[in-house]
Formats: structure tokens, C-alpha cells, sequence
């Protein structure tokens, strides 16, 4: 992933604003700016928090749409249709901090069994990435300030997937990513 410059953050950052006001407020939103950065395909996370606490979290982990899209339509649904949280309403927009996290392309890991894998993972760096048959979940790389444990980081993303936390590794895939992020400064 090419790194992007703190002033296209920003502007990811107002565009994930602006896009999540647009929407609640239902007016029409503004034409995505005509930049050559946000016309390239790439993945990306929004987490809405409140008073330092989870509000909303959605995002793509492969690049499926452009970068603009992708963080105006992963804003919008971290706001509306995080299935943890109800609805942001606009009363609740101007206490709500917003980061947004571009993903690299996530690497498949290969393992011989827990240890191995946990042996691995990189804390703080890693975003993580399960994989069950269909099924799928993902920690971003922030989240290892609350789990700093390798494996109980591992446990809890093994139950985000609705699995037991001594589910048999074994049985399960993974990928990590790293992500370049960008936090709104607290208001």
C-alpha cells in the first residue's frame, strides 16, 4: 500500500463527516471530490467512537470500490447499520470522533498449530483476519490496545466469529493486514 500524506487523511476524514451527516440528515450529499487518490480501488474501515467507547465500526476488507466510496458507504453504514448499535442520530454526530483505516492486502498465514500461529502475529501492526468455512471476522490493529495478549486477542476474535474461544485452530484460516489510520482530533 502506497502511503497516503496526512492531508489526504484529513480529507478521508471530512469526507467520512460529511457523508455520515449528508445521510442522517438526509440532505444530498456533495459530489465526491475529483482527486486521483479517491479514484483508486482500496479498502477501508470507519470506527465511530463516543466518549472514547465503540459506536460503530464497518468496513471492506478487499478492495472493491474506489478509495472515496468505499470510506463515504462504510461511514454511512458504520453510523446506520451497525448491527451492535442503533442508528446515529444527527443530535449524536458532533460528540462522535471519527477514524478511518486503509487496509493493505491482507497475507494469507501459514501455521502448524496455535503456538505457531501466535508465534506470528505481530501486536500492535497485525489486523487479523478468521476465517470459518463462510464465516468471517477481523480485528484492526487498534484493537490490540484492549487485547494485548496474543492469545487472548486470538480467543476473542475466535467468539466475534461465534466460536468458542478454545475452538481448534487447526481447523481455521487467517490473513493479516496492517492499516495506515487517521483520527479525528477530539472535540
Amino acid at each position: 500500500m502506497t502511503p497516503f500524506t496526512d492531508t489526504e487523511g484529513a480529507q478521508l476524514l471530512r469526507l467520512a463527516r460529511h457523508s455520515i451527516h449528508a445521510h442522517i440528515t438526509g440532505i444530498a450529499p456533495d459530489p465526491l471530490p475529483d482527486l486521483d487518490y479517491l479514484k483508486i480501488p482500496a479498502a477501508s474501515f470507519v470506527t465511530l467512537t463516543q466518549h472514547k467507547q465503540l459506536r460503530g465500526c464497518i468496513g471492506s476488507l478487499q478492495a472493491w470500490r474506489t478509495l472515496g466510496e468505499d470510506v463515504s458507504q462504510n461511514a454511512i453504514a458504520a453510523a446506520t447499520r451497525d448491527p451492535r448499535f442503533p442508528s446515529l442520530l444527527a443530535a449524536e454526530l458532533p460528540l462522535t470522533r471519527i477514524e478511518v483505516s486503509l487496509l493493505s492486502v491482507a497475507e494469507p498465514l501459514s501455521f502448524r498449530d496455535e503456538a505457531d500461529l501466535l508465534a506470528q502475529l505481530r501486536p500492535h501492526t497485525d489486523g487479523l483476519i478468521l476465517y470459518h468455512g463462510q464465516q468471517q471476522a477481523t480485528f484492526l490493529p487498534q484493537v490490540w490496545h484492549q487485547i494485548p495478549e496474543p492469545a487472548d486477542f486470538l480467543a476473542h476474535l475466535k467468539m466475534k466469529a461465534g466460536l468458542a474461544p478454545d475452538h481448534q485452530t487447526a481447523s481455521l484460516r487467517f490473513a493479516r493486514y496492517s492499516v495506515q489510520k487517521w483520527l479525528e482530533a477530539p472535540h
